[in-house]
């Protein structure tokens, strides 16, 4: 993908993986990174077909999937002891922070969240 980087949360990529023509609408042209966290909820799905896999699958490589590191892991833990947040979705936000992103979710708990820039997509 081409144009801005965004990032999305894993009930966007979900959205997107649904056909959800309004969502594709907003993020299309947009260069789309995920957490490796939503790389893993996205294949840790119980009861996945091989197709629905696949499908995944090409989804995640037509992403950048961002790795954790030493300042994510450092962020992560600041999110953890401010705001009652659920250890996934603080790395994801650390994350987000850390390479300064704009971040679409659909996940409320994103929002106590003053340093990140989050774009709530509720249609």
């Amino acid at each position: 993908m081409n144009g801005i980087s965004v990032m999305i949360d894993t009930n966007v990529a979900i959205a997107l993986l649904d056909g959800e023509e309004k969502m594709a609408e907003m993020l299309d042209g947009k260069d789309l990174r995920i957490s490796f966290i939503t790389e893993l909820e996205l294949l840790c799905k119980p009861g996945l077909k091989i197709s629905e896999r696949n499908d995944i699958q090409t989804f995640i490589d037509d992403c950048t999937i961002l790795e954790i590191n030493s300042s994510i892991k450092e962020l992560t833990i600041a999110i953890r002891q401010s705001h009652k947040i659920k250890l996934p979705d603080a790395i994801i936000a650390a994350t987000c922070i850390y390479w300064n992103l704009p971040f679409f979710t659909r996940d409320d708990d994103f929002k106590s969240i003053k340093d990140l820039n989050c774009f709530f997509v509720n249609f």
